[in-house]
């Protein structure tokens, strides 16, 4: 099957001024989430960033409809967790470990840079959008009830729900720093570091590839989607976190079985596929390097 061809944007606006575009669009969005968290109070802080995040997702969606391409809405992802960490120090109860604080909020802060930072680098513009958005237009179904569900409330409540440990991280829990805080910085720190190691390693993979070939060096001999599994890596160490904290807030387990199931039964098969698609002997590369979880490579 050849490569879907991206239905554009109305109006080319080019690199520079697609940022510009973009930050001006999240900085209203935080502006309206700042508006609407202020009307709800913190009496409830969960209540209150929701409604702030749906606030903020609607905004970015508006201006992805006007502008034609929902990757308005790719580096949201990444930039809203900092923002959320940091309202949760701002509402912490007394009692709170000003360590885990520390830590929590530099290694947040420290995935997002860096995610974002490489999305920067990588994103052409306004001029083009995500694959996955142009092959949801070509499917016969309506794209914007698809963008709207699909590629901009579903990741903001997956991300949400990714955040909740913070919450008993910085904000109540109150047990003593420990072993399994040391554990967490080791998780959430490792998994910062294994996504920039494998996303450097493709990135030079990229620049002396040939047409068809399959990058299988460094971190990517060992699985097909190291930066997967970094990531998924952050969002149980943010787990580890809020679980030292406050052990009764166990259930906040299902931000990072969210996004394992997400990654696991999503993000991959349909990359994959893609790659079937498009490459030949990639059925074979498949048997030959497992997708998640690592293995030394055969031969």
């Amino acid at each position: 099957m050849a490569a879907a061809t991206h239905i554009g944007p109305k109006a080319a606006l080019g690199r520079s001024r697609s940022f510009v575009v973009v930050v001006g669009v999240y900085l209203i969005a935080l502006g309206v989430a700042v508006v609407a968290g202020a009307l709800v109070g913190t009496e409830s802080p969960l209540v209150t960033v929701i409604v702030a995040d749906l606030a903020a997702t609607a905004v970015v969606f508006v201006s992805s409809r006007l502008l034609n391409n929902s990757s308005m809405y790719d580096a949201y992802w990444s930039v809203i967790p900092p923002v959320i960490v940091l309202f949760f120090v701002s509402v912490a109860e007394p009692g709170a470990s000003g360590l885990r604080q520390v830590l929590c909020v530099l290694i947040v802060w420290a995935w997002a840079i860096r995610l974002t930072a490489n999305w920067a680098r990588g994103w052409p513009g306004l001029d083009h959008e995500d694959w996955r958005y142009v092959l949801a237009r070509e499917n016969g179904k309506p794209y914007w009830v698809q963008s709207f569900f699909g590629f901009h409330l579903f990741p903001t409540l997956q991300v949400f729900l990714g955040c909740l440990a913070l919450y008993p991280a910085v904000a109540v829990g109150t047990d003593a720093f420990g072993p399994l805080d040391v554990f967490a910085v080791v998780v959430a720190g490792g998994a910062v570091v294994l996504e920039l190691v494998a996303d450097e390693q493709l990135r030079a993979f990229n620049r002396t590839k040939q047409p068809g070939d399959l990058c299988e060096v460094g971190l990517w001999a060992w699985c097909r989607h190291p930066n997967y599994l970094g990531e998924l890596t952050f969002w149980w160490g943010l787990w580890l976190f809020g679980l030292a904290a406050d052990p009764g807030w166990w259930w906040t387990v299902v931000g990072p079985l969210g996004m394992t199931a997400m990654f696991a039964f999503a993000s991959i098969p349909l990359l994959d596929q893609r790659g079937k698609d498009r490459r030949t002997g990639y059925d074979d590369y498949m048997a030959r390097v497992p997708a998640l979880l690592p293995r030394p490579p055969k031969g």
